[in-house]
């Protein structure tokens, strides 16, 4: 089973510049998850997706234009769930969950903790609740959890990490955060294919980064110690543009 996820930085944008339509329909991924959407599911009704993916879910924040997520499938779920079930966390649209026979699929766009580090502290709680819910999911099935975790994790994930220890994304706390997914049983799954630096899965959008590969590992599919021994191959897209991001994916064997 192959799996994608992409910030798409505006899903109407990438439709809009001919990228995302003619990915799809390439990647001969079973799911497609997106982040950072930034619509409501009535902006995309008119759009044809790759015929395929008949199940076509889109979770948007209340703000219009910001945020969201959306989950694409060649086989419909058992069941999808929005957010966490907790008000404080569900106004942005960026957790999405689909229920399949042998695994959760939990789709993610982290809060990013933006300039000045203010949103850190919520930052904080969104990392500890959310680990909190993947783990109540592992008590029924394994989880497969994927997108924006706006966090390079490492050094070796960040192409100038002394130059960027107190900004957002590389702050002690936020990759604290992250190693408590580690910590906890969570499978890095890029990290077990590639030990290597200079792979990233975003690049800021000045300074030419991108052509200079100076960027940050930021986007992830993290899995459950038990699907470890499912993993086939993990890897990052950076030759997929259309977005700020490109795409991360997985191959699962079962």
């Amino acid at each position: 089973m192959k799996l994608l996820s992409w910030n798409v930085n505006g899903a109407r944008a990438g439709l809009d510049k001919g990228t995302l339509l003619p990915w799809m329909s390439a990647s001969g991924a079973d799911i497609v998850c997106l982040q950072e959407t930034k619509c409501h599911p009535g902006d995309v009704a008119h759009v044809s997706w790759p015929g395929e993916y008949s199940s076509v879910t889109f979770y948007a924040a209340e703000k219009k234009g910001y945020s969201g997520t959306a989950i694409l499938s060649k086989h419909a779920p058992l069941g999808v769930k929005f957010g966490f079930g907790l008000k404080d966390h569900d106004a942005e649209g960026r957790v999405l969950t689909a229920e399949f026979e042998k695994f959760f699929l939990v789709n993610v766009y982290t809060p990013n903790a933006q300039d000045g580090l203010r949103r850190l502290p919520y930052r904080q709680v969104w990392d500890a609740e959310f680990l909190k819910f993947l783990q109540a999911l592992e008590k029924t099935k394994p989880v497969v959890t994927c997108g924006d975790f706006n966090v390079a994790h490492k050094e070796i994930d960040i192409a100038r990490p002394k130059e960027n220890v107190k900004n957002p994304g590389f702050t002690p706390e936020e990759r604290a955060g992250f190693t408590r997914f580690i910590d906890a049983g969570f499978v890095d799954t890029f990290r077990e294919f590639e030990k290597g630096p200079n792979h990233y899965s975003w690049w800021s959008l000045r300074g030419g980064a991108r052509s200079r590969n100076v960027g940050w590992r930021i986007d992830y599919f993290l899995v459950s110690g038990a699907l470890r021994k499912n993993l086939r191959r993990a890897w990052i897209e950076p030759q997929v543009m259309g977005s700020d991001h490109c795409p991360v994916g997985v191959e699962l064997a079962f």
